[in-house]
Formats: C-alpha cells, sequence, structure tokens
C-alpha cells in the first residue's frame, strides 16, 4: 500500500536564530517553535502560542490525511493486539498481613482497579476508570497503602507533564481526604505509622530537588523539608528498604549517588547521611536488621560491575565497607533485594540475567537457572521481609510472561501465572535467535531476532529493527503483543543491544556515552548491515524504531547511512541535543551533561556533540520516509525538538520519501495513557511500517 500525501506539506517559517559559543556559530532557523512561556504550557496546554499551535495542527492534520488510506490496516492492527490482552486481567497477589494486595482491569477498562483481599473478600480501593472519566489524560503514579492498611495514598498526572498530585484515601470509607499535595514526583513513602508521608517536589523547571514530609490531616502548606539538593546536576528520589526499618533519600545523577536515611518509626528525625557522594561513585543500600548491617551494592574501589559489601547499622560509612560478593568482571550485578534471611541479586553476563539467592546466615549460594537462550527476567520483592518466597517473572519473545513463587529455602519453584493470549499464541510457530554483529572496531553487539517459522530467510522479508543504548538501560528480548503483528505479516522483529546500554556490563554502558557516543550509532547500523547479510533481511528493507534518547539515535542514523533503512520511526525523539544541552534551564540538562558531555564548558564537548546532534546535521541529501512522534506536555523532550526536526528534514531531504509530524496536544513523554489508546498509536506507526514496506 503506497501512502500518497493528498496535500502539499506544511511549511514552517525561518526565522533564524544566532549562538555563539567556543568561538563557534550555529544558526536554528526554527528555534522560534520553542515556545517562550514552555513551563505555563507544561501546565497549560491551551497557553501555547498560536502560531505555534497553527503549525503543528497543522502537520497534525497532515499527518492524518496522509495516513488516511491506512484505516483499515490500523483498525486491523488493533483489533489484533487487543485481541491478545486479556481485558479482564488481575495481577497475582501480593501478600501483605492480612491482606494480598493486587491490580486488575476491567473488560472494556483503560485503566487498572486497585483491590485487597482479606477475611471479608475483595475490596476495590481505588478504581482508576471512575476517576478518569473526567479527563482527557490520566496517567497514575503511585499506588500505596500505609503500613497500618488504613489509608492509600496515589498519585496523578492530569496534563502528561509529570506534576503529579498525591491523595489520601481512608479505606474504611472509601473516600478522599482533604489531603492533596501538588507537584510532586508521584513516589509516595509512608511512615511506620502511617500517620505520614514523604514526597519529593518538583519546581518550575521540572526538578525534584526537595523532600518533605506530609503529615495526614494537615495543610500541605506547612509539610516539613525533610531535605534540599543545592546542586541542580543532581535529583532527588525516596524509598524504604525491604525491612521497611528505614526511609531512603537518595540523591544522584548518571554516575554519582548519595543515600540517607530515616527510621520509619521515628519519620520527625533528621536524616543520616551514608557516605557522602564521590564522583564516579554509585551506591544502594538494604537492611539486614538481624545482623545489625546494611548490605550495600556499589562500584568503589574499581568495581566497575558492581559488588556487594556490608557495614554495620552504627557504622555505615565508606571506611566500614566489607566485601560480601567481590567484583567479578563481566558480571554486573543489577538490582538486589533483601529479606529476613536471605538476599536475591539479579546478575547479567554475556547479556543474559539471572537470580542469585544467598542465605545470609552461612553465605552458602545457588543460582535459579533458565533454558532459553534470549530471555527476560524481572525480580518482585514483595511486601513482606520475614519470608523465605521471593517472586520472579520470566518471558521470552516467544514465551508469554509467567510468573512464579520461589522458596528460597526449599528451592521450589510454585507457578502461578501465566499471560494469556485470548486469541492463541503457538509459541512453536515462531523462531528466536541471537546473533552477534561486528561493529565497526571489532566488538561483538547481541542482537535478538523473532520471526516466524515460514518467513524466508533469503533477504526479502521486511525487518524491524529497534534500538535505545542510552543511560545504561537494557532493552530485553522479552514478549509483545504488539510486535506479532509485525511478525505475522512476514516482518523480521529484532533488538539490537548496543552500546549505551549495559547489556554487557557496566563497560558496555560507558562505550556509549559522552566521547565514545558515536559508537552507539555505529553498533546499531552494523546490527542493520548483519541483518542484511545473513539474508535476515536486505539493505533498504529495515525499518528502525526508537524513543526518546532511541529517537536520538534514529536520527542520527537517518543522517549516518540513510540507505540502509526503509523507514524511520522516531517516538518522543531527542534530536535537538545541542540547543537542549547548551540550555541549562531546561528540566533536564545539568543532570545529563554527564550522559552526553557538557558543551557550555568545554569546546571539545561542543565539537563532538555537533558531530552527531541529529537536528544540527540534517543535510542535503536523500532520506528513509521518516515518521516523528511527540507530546505537547512532554518535560523529558520537549515538543519542539520533533518539530524543529521535521521542518528541518522537510526543507533539505533531496527525495519524495515521507516527512511526517504527529503531536499528541493531549499527553506527553509517554504518549496515551490509556491502554487501548496507547495500543491505537502502536497501531499507527505499526501501519506507517508495513505500508512503506511494501
Amino acid at each position: 500500500m503506497k501512502l500518497t500525501p493528498p496535500a502539499v506539506a506544511p511549511v514552517a517559517d525561518i526565522r533564524p536564530v544566532t549562538d555563539t559559543h567556543h568561538g563557534i556559530t550555529r544558526t536554528d532557523n526554527y528555534a522560534w517553535l520553542r515556545d517562550k512561556d514552555w513551563r505555563e504550557v507544561m501546565r497549560e496546554p491551551d497557553a501555547l502560542d498560536k502560531d505555534i499551535r497553527a503549525y503543528l495542527e497543522a502537520e497534525n492534520a497532515y499527518t492524518e490525511a496522509t495516513v488516511a488510506p491506512l484505516s483499515e490496516l490500523r483498525e486491523t492492527l488493533f483489533q489484533e493486539m487487543k485481541g491478545r490482552i486479556k481485558e479482564d486481567d488481575a495481577s497475582v497477589p501480593s501478600k501483605d498481613g492480612p491482606y494480598h494486595y493486587f491490580s486488575r482491569f476491567e473488560t472494556g477498562g483503560q485503566h487498572p482497579v486497585y483491590c485487597r483481599t482479606g477475611t471479608n473478600g475483595d475490596e476495590t480501593l481505588l478504581d482508576c476508570n471512575k476517576e478518569a472519566a473526567a479527563h482527557a489524560y490520566f496517567h497514575i503514579g503511585d499506588v500505596e497503602h500505609a503500613p497500618t492498611h488504613a489509608r492509600l495514598g496515589w498519585s496523578v498526572d492530569l496534563k502528561g507533564s509529570e506534576y503529579f498530585s498525591v491523595m489520601v484515601r481512608d479505606l474504611a470509607t472509601g473516600r478522599d481526604l482533604d489531603d492533596i499535595v501538588h507537584d510532586t514526583s508521584g513516589g509516595i513513602v509512608w511512615d511506620a505509622a502511617g500517620a505520614s508521608f514523604f514526597y519529593v517536589h518538583v519546581d518550575e523547571e521540572h526538578r525534584p530537588l526537595k523532600v518533605f514530609r506530609h503529615v495526614v490531616g494537615t495543610d500541605a502548606a506547612s509539610d516539613a523539608l525533610v531535605y534540599e539538593e543545592k546542586d541542580t546536576g543532581f535529583y532527588v528520589g525516596v524509598g524504604k528498604t525491604s525491612s521497611e526499618r528505614f526511609i531512603t533519600i537518595e540523591t544522584h545523577d548518571h554516575q554519582t549517588s548519595e543515600i540517607r536515611l530515616i527510621p520509619a518509626d521515628r519519620p520527625e528525625t533528621p536524616p543520616r547521611l551514608v557516605e557522602p557522594r564521590q564522583h564516579g561513585v554509585e551506591y544502594d543500600i538494604e537492611d539486614d536488621s538481624p545482623r545489625g548491617r546494611f548490605l550495600i551494592l556499589t562500584n568503589a574501589d574499581d568495581a566497575e560491575d558492581f559488588k556487594l559489601v556490608e557495614a554495620p547499622h552504627d557504622a555505615p560509612s565508606r571506611a566500614n565497607w566489607r566485601d560480601v560478593v567481590g567484583h567479578r568482571a563481566g558480571t554486573l550485578i543489577l538490582a538486589q533485594a533483601a529479606y529476613k534471611d536471605f538476599h536475591a541479586r539479579m546478575e547479567r553476563r554475556d547479556g543474559l540475567t539471572r537470580i542469585v539467592v544467598r542465605q545470609l546466615a552461612d553465605g552458602a549460594e545457588h543460582e535459579i537457572s533458565f533454558d532459553e537462550d534470549a530471555y527476560d527476567l524481572s525480580l518482585a520483592a514483595g511486601y513482606e521481609y520475614d519470608t523465605t518466597l521471593t517472586r520472579f517473572t520470566y518471558n521470552s519473545m516467544t514465551t508469554p510472561r509467567e510468573t512464579y513463587d520461589y522458596d528460597m529455602a526449599t528451592r521450589e519453584r510454585t507457578f502461578r501465572k501465566r499471560q494469556e493470549v485470548p486469541s492463541g499464541h503457538n509459541a512453536a510457530d515462531f523462531v528466536t535467535r541471537r546473533i552477534f554483529a561486528t561493529a565497526a572496531d571489532g566488538v561483538k553487539v547481541p542482537v535478538s531476532i523473532l520471526y516466524h517459522k515460514d518467513t524466508k530467510l533469503d533477504g526479502s522479508a521486511p525487518c524491524l529493527l529497534y534500538g535505545y543504548g542510552s543511560y545504561g538501560i537494557s532493552i530485553p528480548p522479552s514478549f509483545s503483543v504488539t510486535a506479532l503483528s509485525l511478525v505475522t505479516r512476514g516482518f523480521v522483529y529484532a533488538i539490537a543491544h548496543i552500546r549505551g546500554g549495559k547489556d554487557k556490563g557496566y563497560g558496555w554502558y560507558k562505550d556509549g556515552k559522552l566521547q565514545r557516543k558515536r559508537n552507539t550509532f555505529t553498533d546499531f547500523i552494523a546490527a542493520g548491515e548483519h541483518l542484511a547479510a545473513e539474508k535476515f533481511t536486505s539493505r533498504g528493507r529495515i525499518i528502525g524504531q526508537g524513543g526518546s534518547a532511541g529517537g536520538m539515535l534514529m536520527g542520527a542514523v537517518a543522517n549516518m547511512a540513510p540507505d540502509l533503512f526503509k523507514g524511520i520511526i522516531a517516538e518522543v525523539p531527542f534530536v535537538d541535543v545541542m540547543a537542549t544541552m547548551l540550555d541549562a534551564s531546561l528540566p533536564l540538562t545539568p543532570p545529563e551533561w554527564n550522559e552526553w558531555g557538557n558543551p557550555i564548558e568545554s569546546a571539545e564537548d561542543y565539537r563532538y556533540m555537533a558531530s552527531y546532534s541529529p537536528y544540527d546535521n540534517v543535510g542535503a541529501q536523500a532520506y528513509p520516509h521518516i515518521f516523528a512522534l511527540g507530546g505537547l506536555t512532554d518535560p523529558r523532550v520537549t515538543y519542539w525538538e520533533p518539530a524543529k526536526w521535521v521542518a528541518k528534514l522537510r526543507a533539505l531531504r533531496t527525495d519524495q520519501n515521507l516527512t511526517m509530524l504527529k503531536i499528541n496536544m493531549d499527553s506527553g513523554h509517554g504518549g496515551a495513557s490509556g491502554r487501548f489508546d496507547r495500543l491505537k498509536e502502536v497501531a499507527l506507526v505499526y501501519a506507517f511500517a508495513v505500508a512503506v514496506s511494501e
């Protein structure tokens, strides 16, 4: 199905703006698309400048007209994807004292319903469908019951701008109290008595820098400031140890962290610093109460892939850290969970995860093993501390998600739930493989692949190649009800585990950031070229897809290797890298300098960043079909980044391929908030992929 635009595409006005850094002058013809009052737009989208709104709406209208011939295909894809979701599904209940807590969905419901089961049967605690009924956008942030089980704290974002308001519900009456705390990051951490909770305030620049404590029944204006971070390059979060004995205040950027502790039963106690921040040192803390010590996961002392250390409760500073599990190069410890008598940790080696259980009394360890070559694994600690049970979920690109309870003492697995695919799914009809592409510098880049058993691997198959490659985030080879709609149409679906993630250890991350960022892009290109060389697809038959920092990846590879790709899907793409990193007033810029470099202070960083910044490197050349998507109230990747990128692409490209932009005027970074509305967005971009591949 060939897409032909029915009308002339919008043309953005050229209004040059120049800036000079390190003796280098940049000219930006489309800087005007950034609203001067963007902070207000985040809170009130109707405040958007009328010229900017007119341009964005013209782009949306052009896109809708262009994809109009795909309406039947979009609906078919949507119904297929929806048909693979059990509409009245529920999570496996998690025990906490006298109750088992769980969430469920109702048939036709867009949002979850939070519930619990006790001696009086099932109770509905929060029905998000009812709460969302009057709102165009509704995104639940956190839902946390108090340790006393008498109250429920819940937070919601109604604009997509990630300013969450926190409410408190009395579970005896089912009604919300008068307590409302606005402008938070969404997280809620209760004290031991359920009388107060901790939260992080988000300021006008959308930076989470202050921790407050709210006492239920009081005016939020009188909330006590617990901690304030003065360095805008660091962000703050709140949490709690698994033992629930300690509230944690974590300050961090992308490579340094610092933790403070407050006894949960004495919430008014000033926070105690565990270990002062040291550049490049990260640590995470858990409580081993029976042995009077903390268990600390850290990369200190050159433990690049992290190690586990212990420190006494009364002296937790680094001077007293002693190794429990030493550093093993190439085995990255990802996370930990502590229980009264056991400790569980997630590790990754050669791109695959595993769970290791340690008996705390004697240090004996064993591993929970799995058989497939490529899979996704997650560990869920649960609510209870004095238990021998932990929970994990397992899935692969062919295997729907399975949930197990695991007895750490007896090593017995208890199957609890398998993801149901109502329309049917036969794993034997699909093939998943793991191959390795050779990067430009010789390293081996893992690529996970899914295809139907009947797909001919002769180079004729179209391929959707997904990538991210930033912040140390790894994209797991997991089961996807949406990807199946491509695979059943003859696509090869592939994930490139490129540098910038932690797929092959922490060094894999370091090799894809700062002055090595171009490795991320060349790895992705190498993955595409290898797929073509091995006849999974061919050059010019690949659709690249990525979002956020993965959208930056899409912009970079479109500039660097346009003939490799048939199309590019860039969702909320971080493409205006130079302008964003040169503006310290933007929400994410100061913390991001550790990821990308600081072009304000460093001429070297400026030049290197300028060498790959997608928007700055758009030139007069042929490009693949490009579909960019953004959200008007997105505080992470602001709407003007994809808007400027599309305007420049359309002005400079030398071919007649499509350049389309869709800005969701009612959402932010995550797109539509309802589960079915989100599927409609996926159906749209997949319909684009199918159409341009024919």
